[in-house]
């Protein structure tokens, strides 16, 4: 990259693992596809228009509790660290902490290798002493940091509520690797939804432009652009709910007909009404948060909610 305070690498798992886990996730049953995989370019660019929506809550309302309560966070977190961005999309939140915290380097961890570079470099231009280092990789598996110098303490953030997409014991693993890459008593900020009306769930996944409908769709345009699938998508539909008993919103993508797709040479079957399972988002309560966070190995230090308790925001700290 020809600006020297972007540093770049490149963990992103091969192809073939892509083409693994999308066989191997329509074989179970019910199917279920990885969330991570909805965002190749395109669909992290409808992503960011979901978060702009006026039924989509989370974005805008962790952006206001980050604006509100910055300085206690930059108090938290500490100056002159390696602050590290899980799924760090457009790196829209991060501005907001860039405000009152002062890392010494920050490093973006995304999967969607363009969107990151693209961030990287708009974030740069406006932040041209801030040394970053973007780091193309899935955080939902085991992960090093490819910059971790000893001098540096280490901090980490994680927006969005992406928690919430992991089943509660893979929540449990991820924030157990992420105490790992941490200092002793390092700190995560973590963006987390929490549990509310179901109405103001669905509306939130079901927005009237179809934008997220079109999200959710863009997942099986992508495996057909890159696997040599065959998906029809006229013959698939956007449906999400929440699953009250289960405390998590779930999109599925619904069969419209008796259909066989192929993926490769591989086939498979789709009875009418078969969905494949493509995202939950888990919603919690502060103290079932907390009481997950204690048993990765961490300890609740502060937390902030919006005044309509929707979303909240929590330093953690390494035990």
């Amino acid at each position: 990259m020809n600006n020297d305070m972007i540093h770049f690498y490149d963990l992103h798992p091969p192809m073939a693992d892509f083409k693994q886990e999308v066989l191997d996730g329509l074989q179970t049953q019910p199917k279920v596809l990885s969330p991570k995989f909805f965002y190749d370019k395109k669909g992290s660019v409808l992503f960011d228009q979901i978060t702009e929506l006026p039924e989509y809550y989370p974005t805008r309302t962790e952006l206001d509790i980050l604006q509100t309560h910055c300085d206690e966070m930059a108090a938290l977190l500490g100056d002159d660290c390696l602050l590290v961005e899980l799924g760090s999309g457009s790196s829209q939140k991060i501005r907001t902490l860039l405000q009152t915290v002062k890392p010494a380097a920050y490093m973006p961890m995304d999967i969607s290798k363009q969107h990151l570079l693209d961030a990287a470099q708009t974030l740069s231009q406006d932040y041209p002493d801030l040394e970053i280092h973007a780091t193309c990789a899935d955080y939902s598996s085991d992960f090093d940091l490819p910059y971790s110098p000893e001098h540096l303490s280490r901090a980490a953030f994680f927006p969005g509520s992406s928690i919430g997409n992991f089943e509660p014991q893979h929540a449990k693993a991820l924030l157990k690797r992420v105490a790992k890459s941490l200092d002793s008593e390092g700190k995560l900020l973590v963006g987390v939804d929490l549990k509310k009306e179901a109405g103001v769930l669905n509306a939130a996944y079901n927005d009237k432009q179809g934008v997220t409908a079109a999200f959710n769709l863009n997942l099986l345009d992508r495996i057909n652009r890159e696997l040599e699938a065959n998906f029809d998508l006229e013959y698939f539909s956007h449906h999400a709910f929440y699953n009250e008993t289960q405390g998590r919103i779930e999109m599925h993508l619904v069969s419209q007909a008796q259909q066989k797709v192929s993926v490769g040479k591989q086939g498979f079957q789709f009875s009418e009404g078969e969905t494949i399972h493509t995202e939950s988002s888990y919603k919690y309560s502060i103290s079932q948060f907390h009481q997950l966070a204690q048993e990765a190995g961490f300890e609740a230090i502060q937390s902030w909610t919006d005044e309509q308790d929707l979303f909240s925001v929590h330093c953690l700290q390494v035990k």
